[in-house]
């Protein structure tokens, strides 16, 4: 796994950006001491740059692919109106489990509906036309969430895709890895879409800005 980031510039960046609310602390505590895959974990860093977006978009209804502990859920509801949802999408059972927990903690625990099994099954049963879209599951189903959930948002809305440099893997000559392959695939795909305006950011582990025309 390649650091794209200098980890003293990661620091620097977290020192002038705004601190986590206490439960997103607490979240990201209990992530790093207690889960196998804690750096699937959005952080603090990031975690404010998505709450940045949600408050500066104000959106009346937020999809959220892949739940994993709750964190970038909550920093996504706090920018939700008062009368929207933010739904959340998690395939692995304890993992929603414990985001569940969290989020009833939460002062948006009424605003957040947690939808457990596949998105791309789910996805379709969401009545609803969104304002933001966060894309952080399963590489291999970037493509397929974001032909799902296009249609279904609103003009100028926003979806953020995570992990769009994958490691530094897309930067290979020949890339090989299956994950990999996927995000170059979408990233490509995304890239040649008229329907959109995008935006790479060199943040964490790359998050692409994709707004619908």
């Amino acid at each position: 796994m390649q650091d794209l980031i200098d980890e003293q510039i990661n620091l620097y960046a977290e020192r002038y950006s705004s601190d986590e609310p206490p439960l997103l602390a607490e979240i990201n505590a209990f992530t790093q001491a207690n889960h196998p895959h804690a750096h699937m974990l959005s952080g603090r860093l990031q975690g404010r740059f998505l709450s940045m977006i949600s408050r500066l978009l104000q959106p009346a209804y937020i999809l959220e692919i892949g739940t994993f502990t709750g964190y970038s859920a909550l920093c996504l509801a706090e920018g939700l109106q008062a009368s929207g949802s933010l739904h959340t999408i998690e395939i692995r059972k304890e993992d929603a489990s414990t985001a569940e927990k969290f989020f009833k903690r939460s002062v948006y625990g009424d605003q957040i509906r947690l939808h457990l099994g596949e998105a791309a099954g789910i996805i379709p049963q969401l009545p609803f036309t969104w304002d933001l879209v966060f894309i952080d599951a399963d590489k291999t189903g970037y493509l397929e969430y974001y032909e799902l959930v296009l249609p279904r948002l609103r003009k100028g809305g926003l979806i953020l895709a995570d992990n769009v440099l994958f490691h530094g893997q897309v930067l290979e000559s020949e890339i090989t890895g299956k994950n990999a392959k996927a995000i170059h695939a979408f990233n490509e795909h995304v890239k040649a879409d008229k329907r959109v305006d995008t935006s790479l950011l060199t943040l964490r582990d790359g998050l692409l800005l994709i707004r619908k025309n």
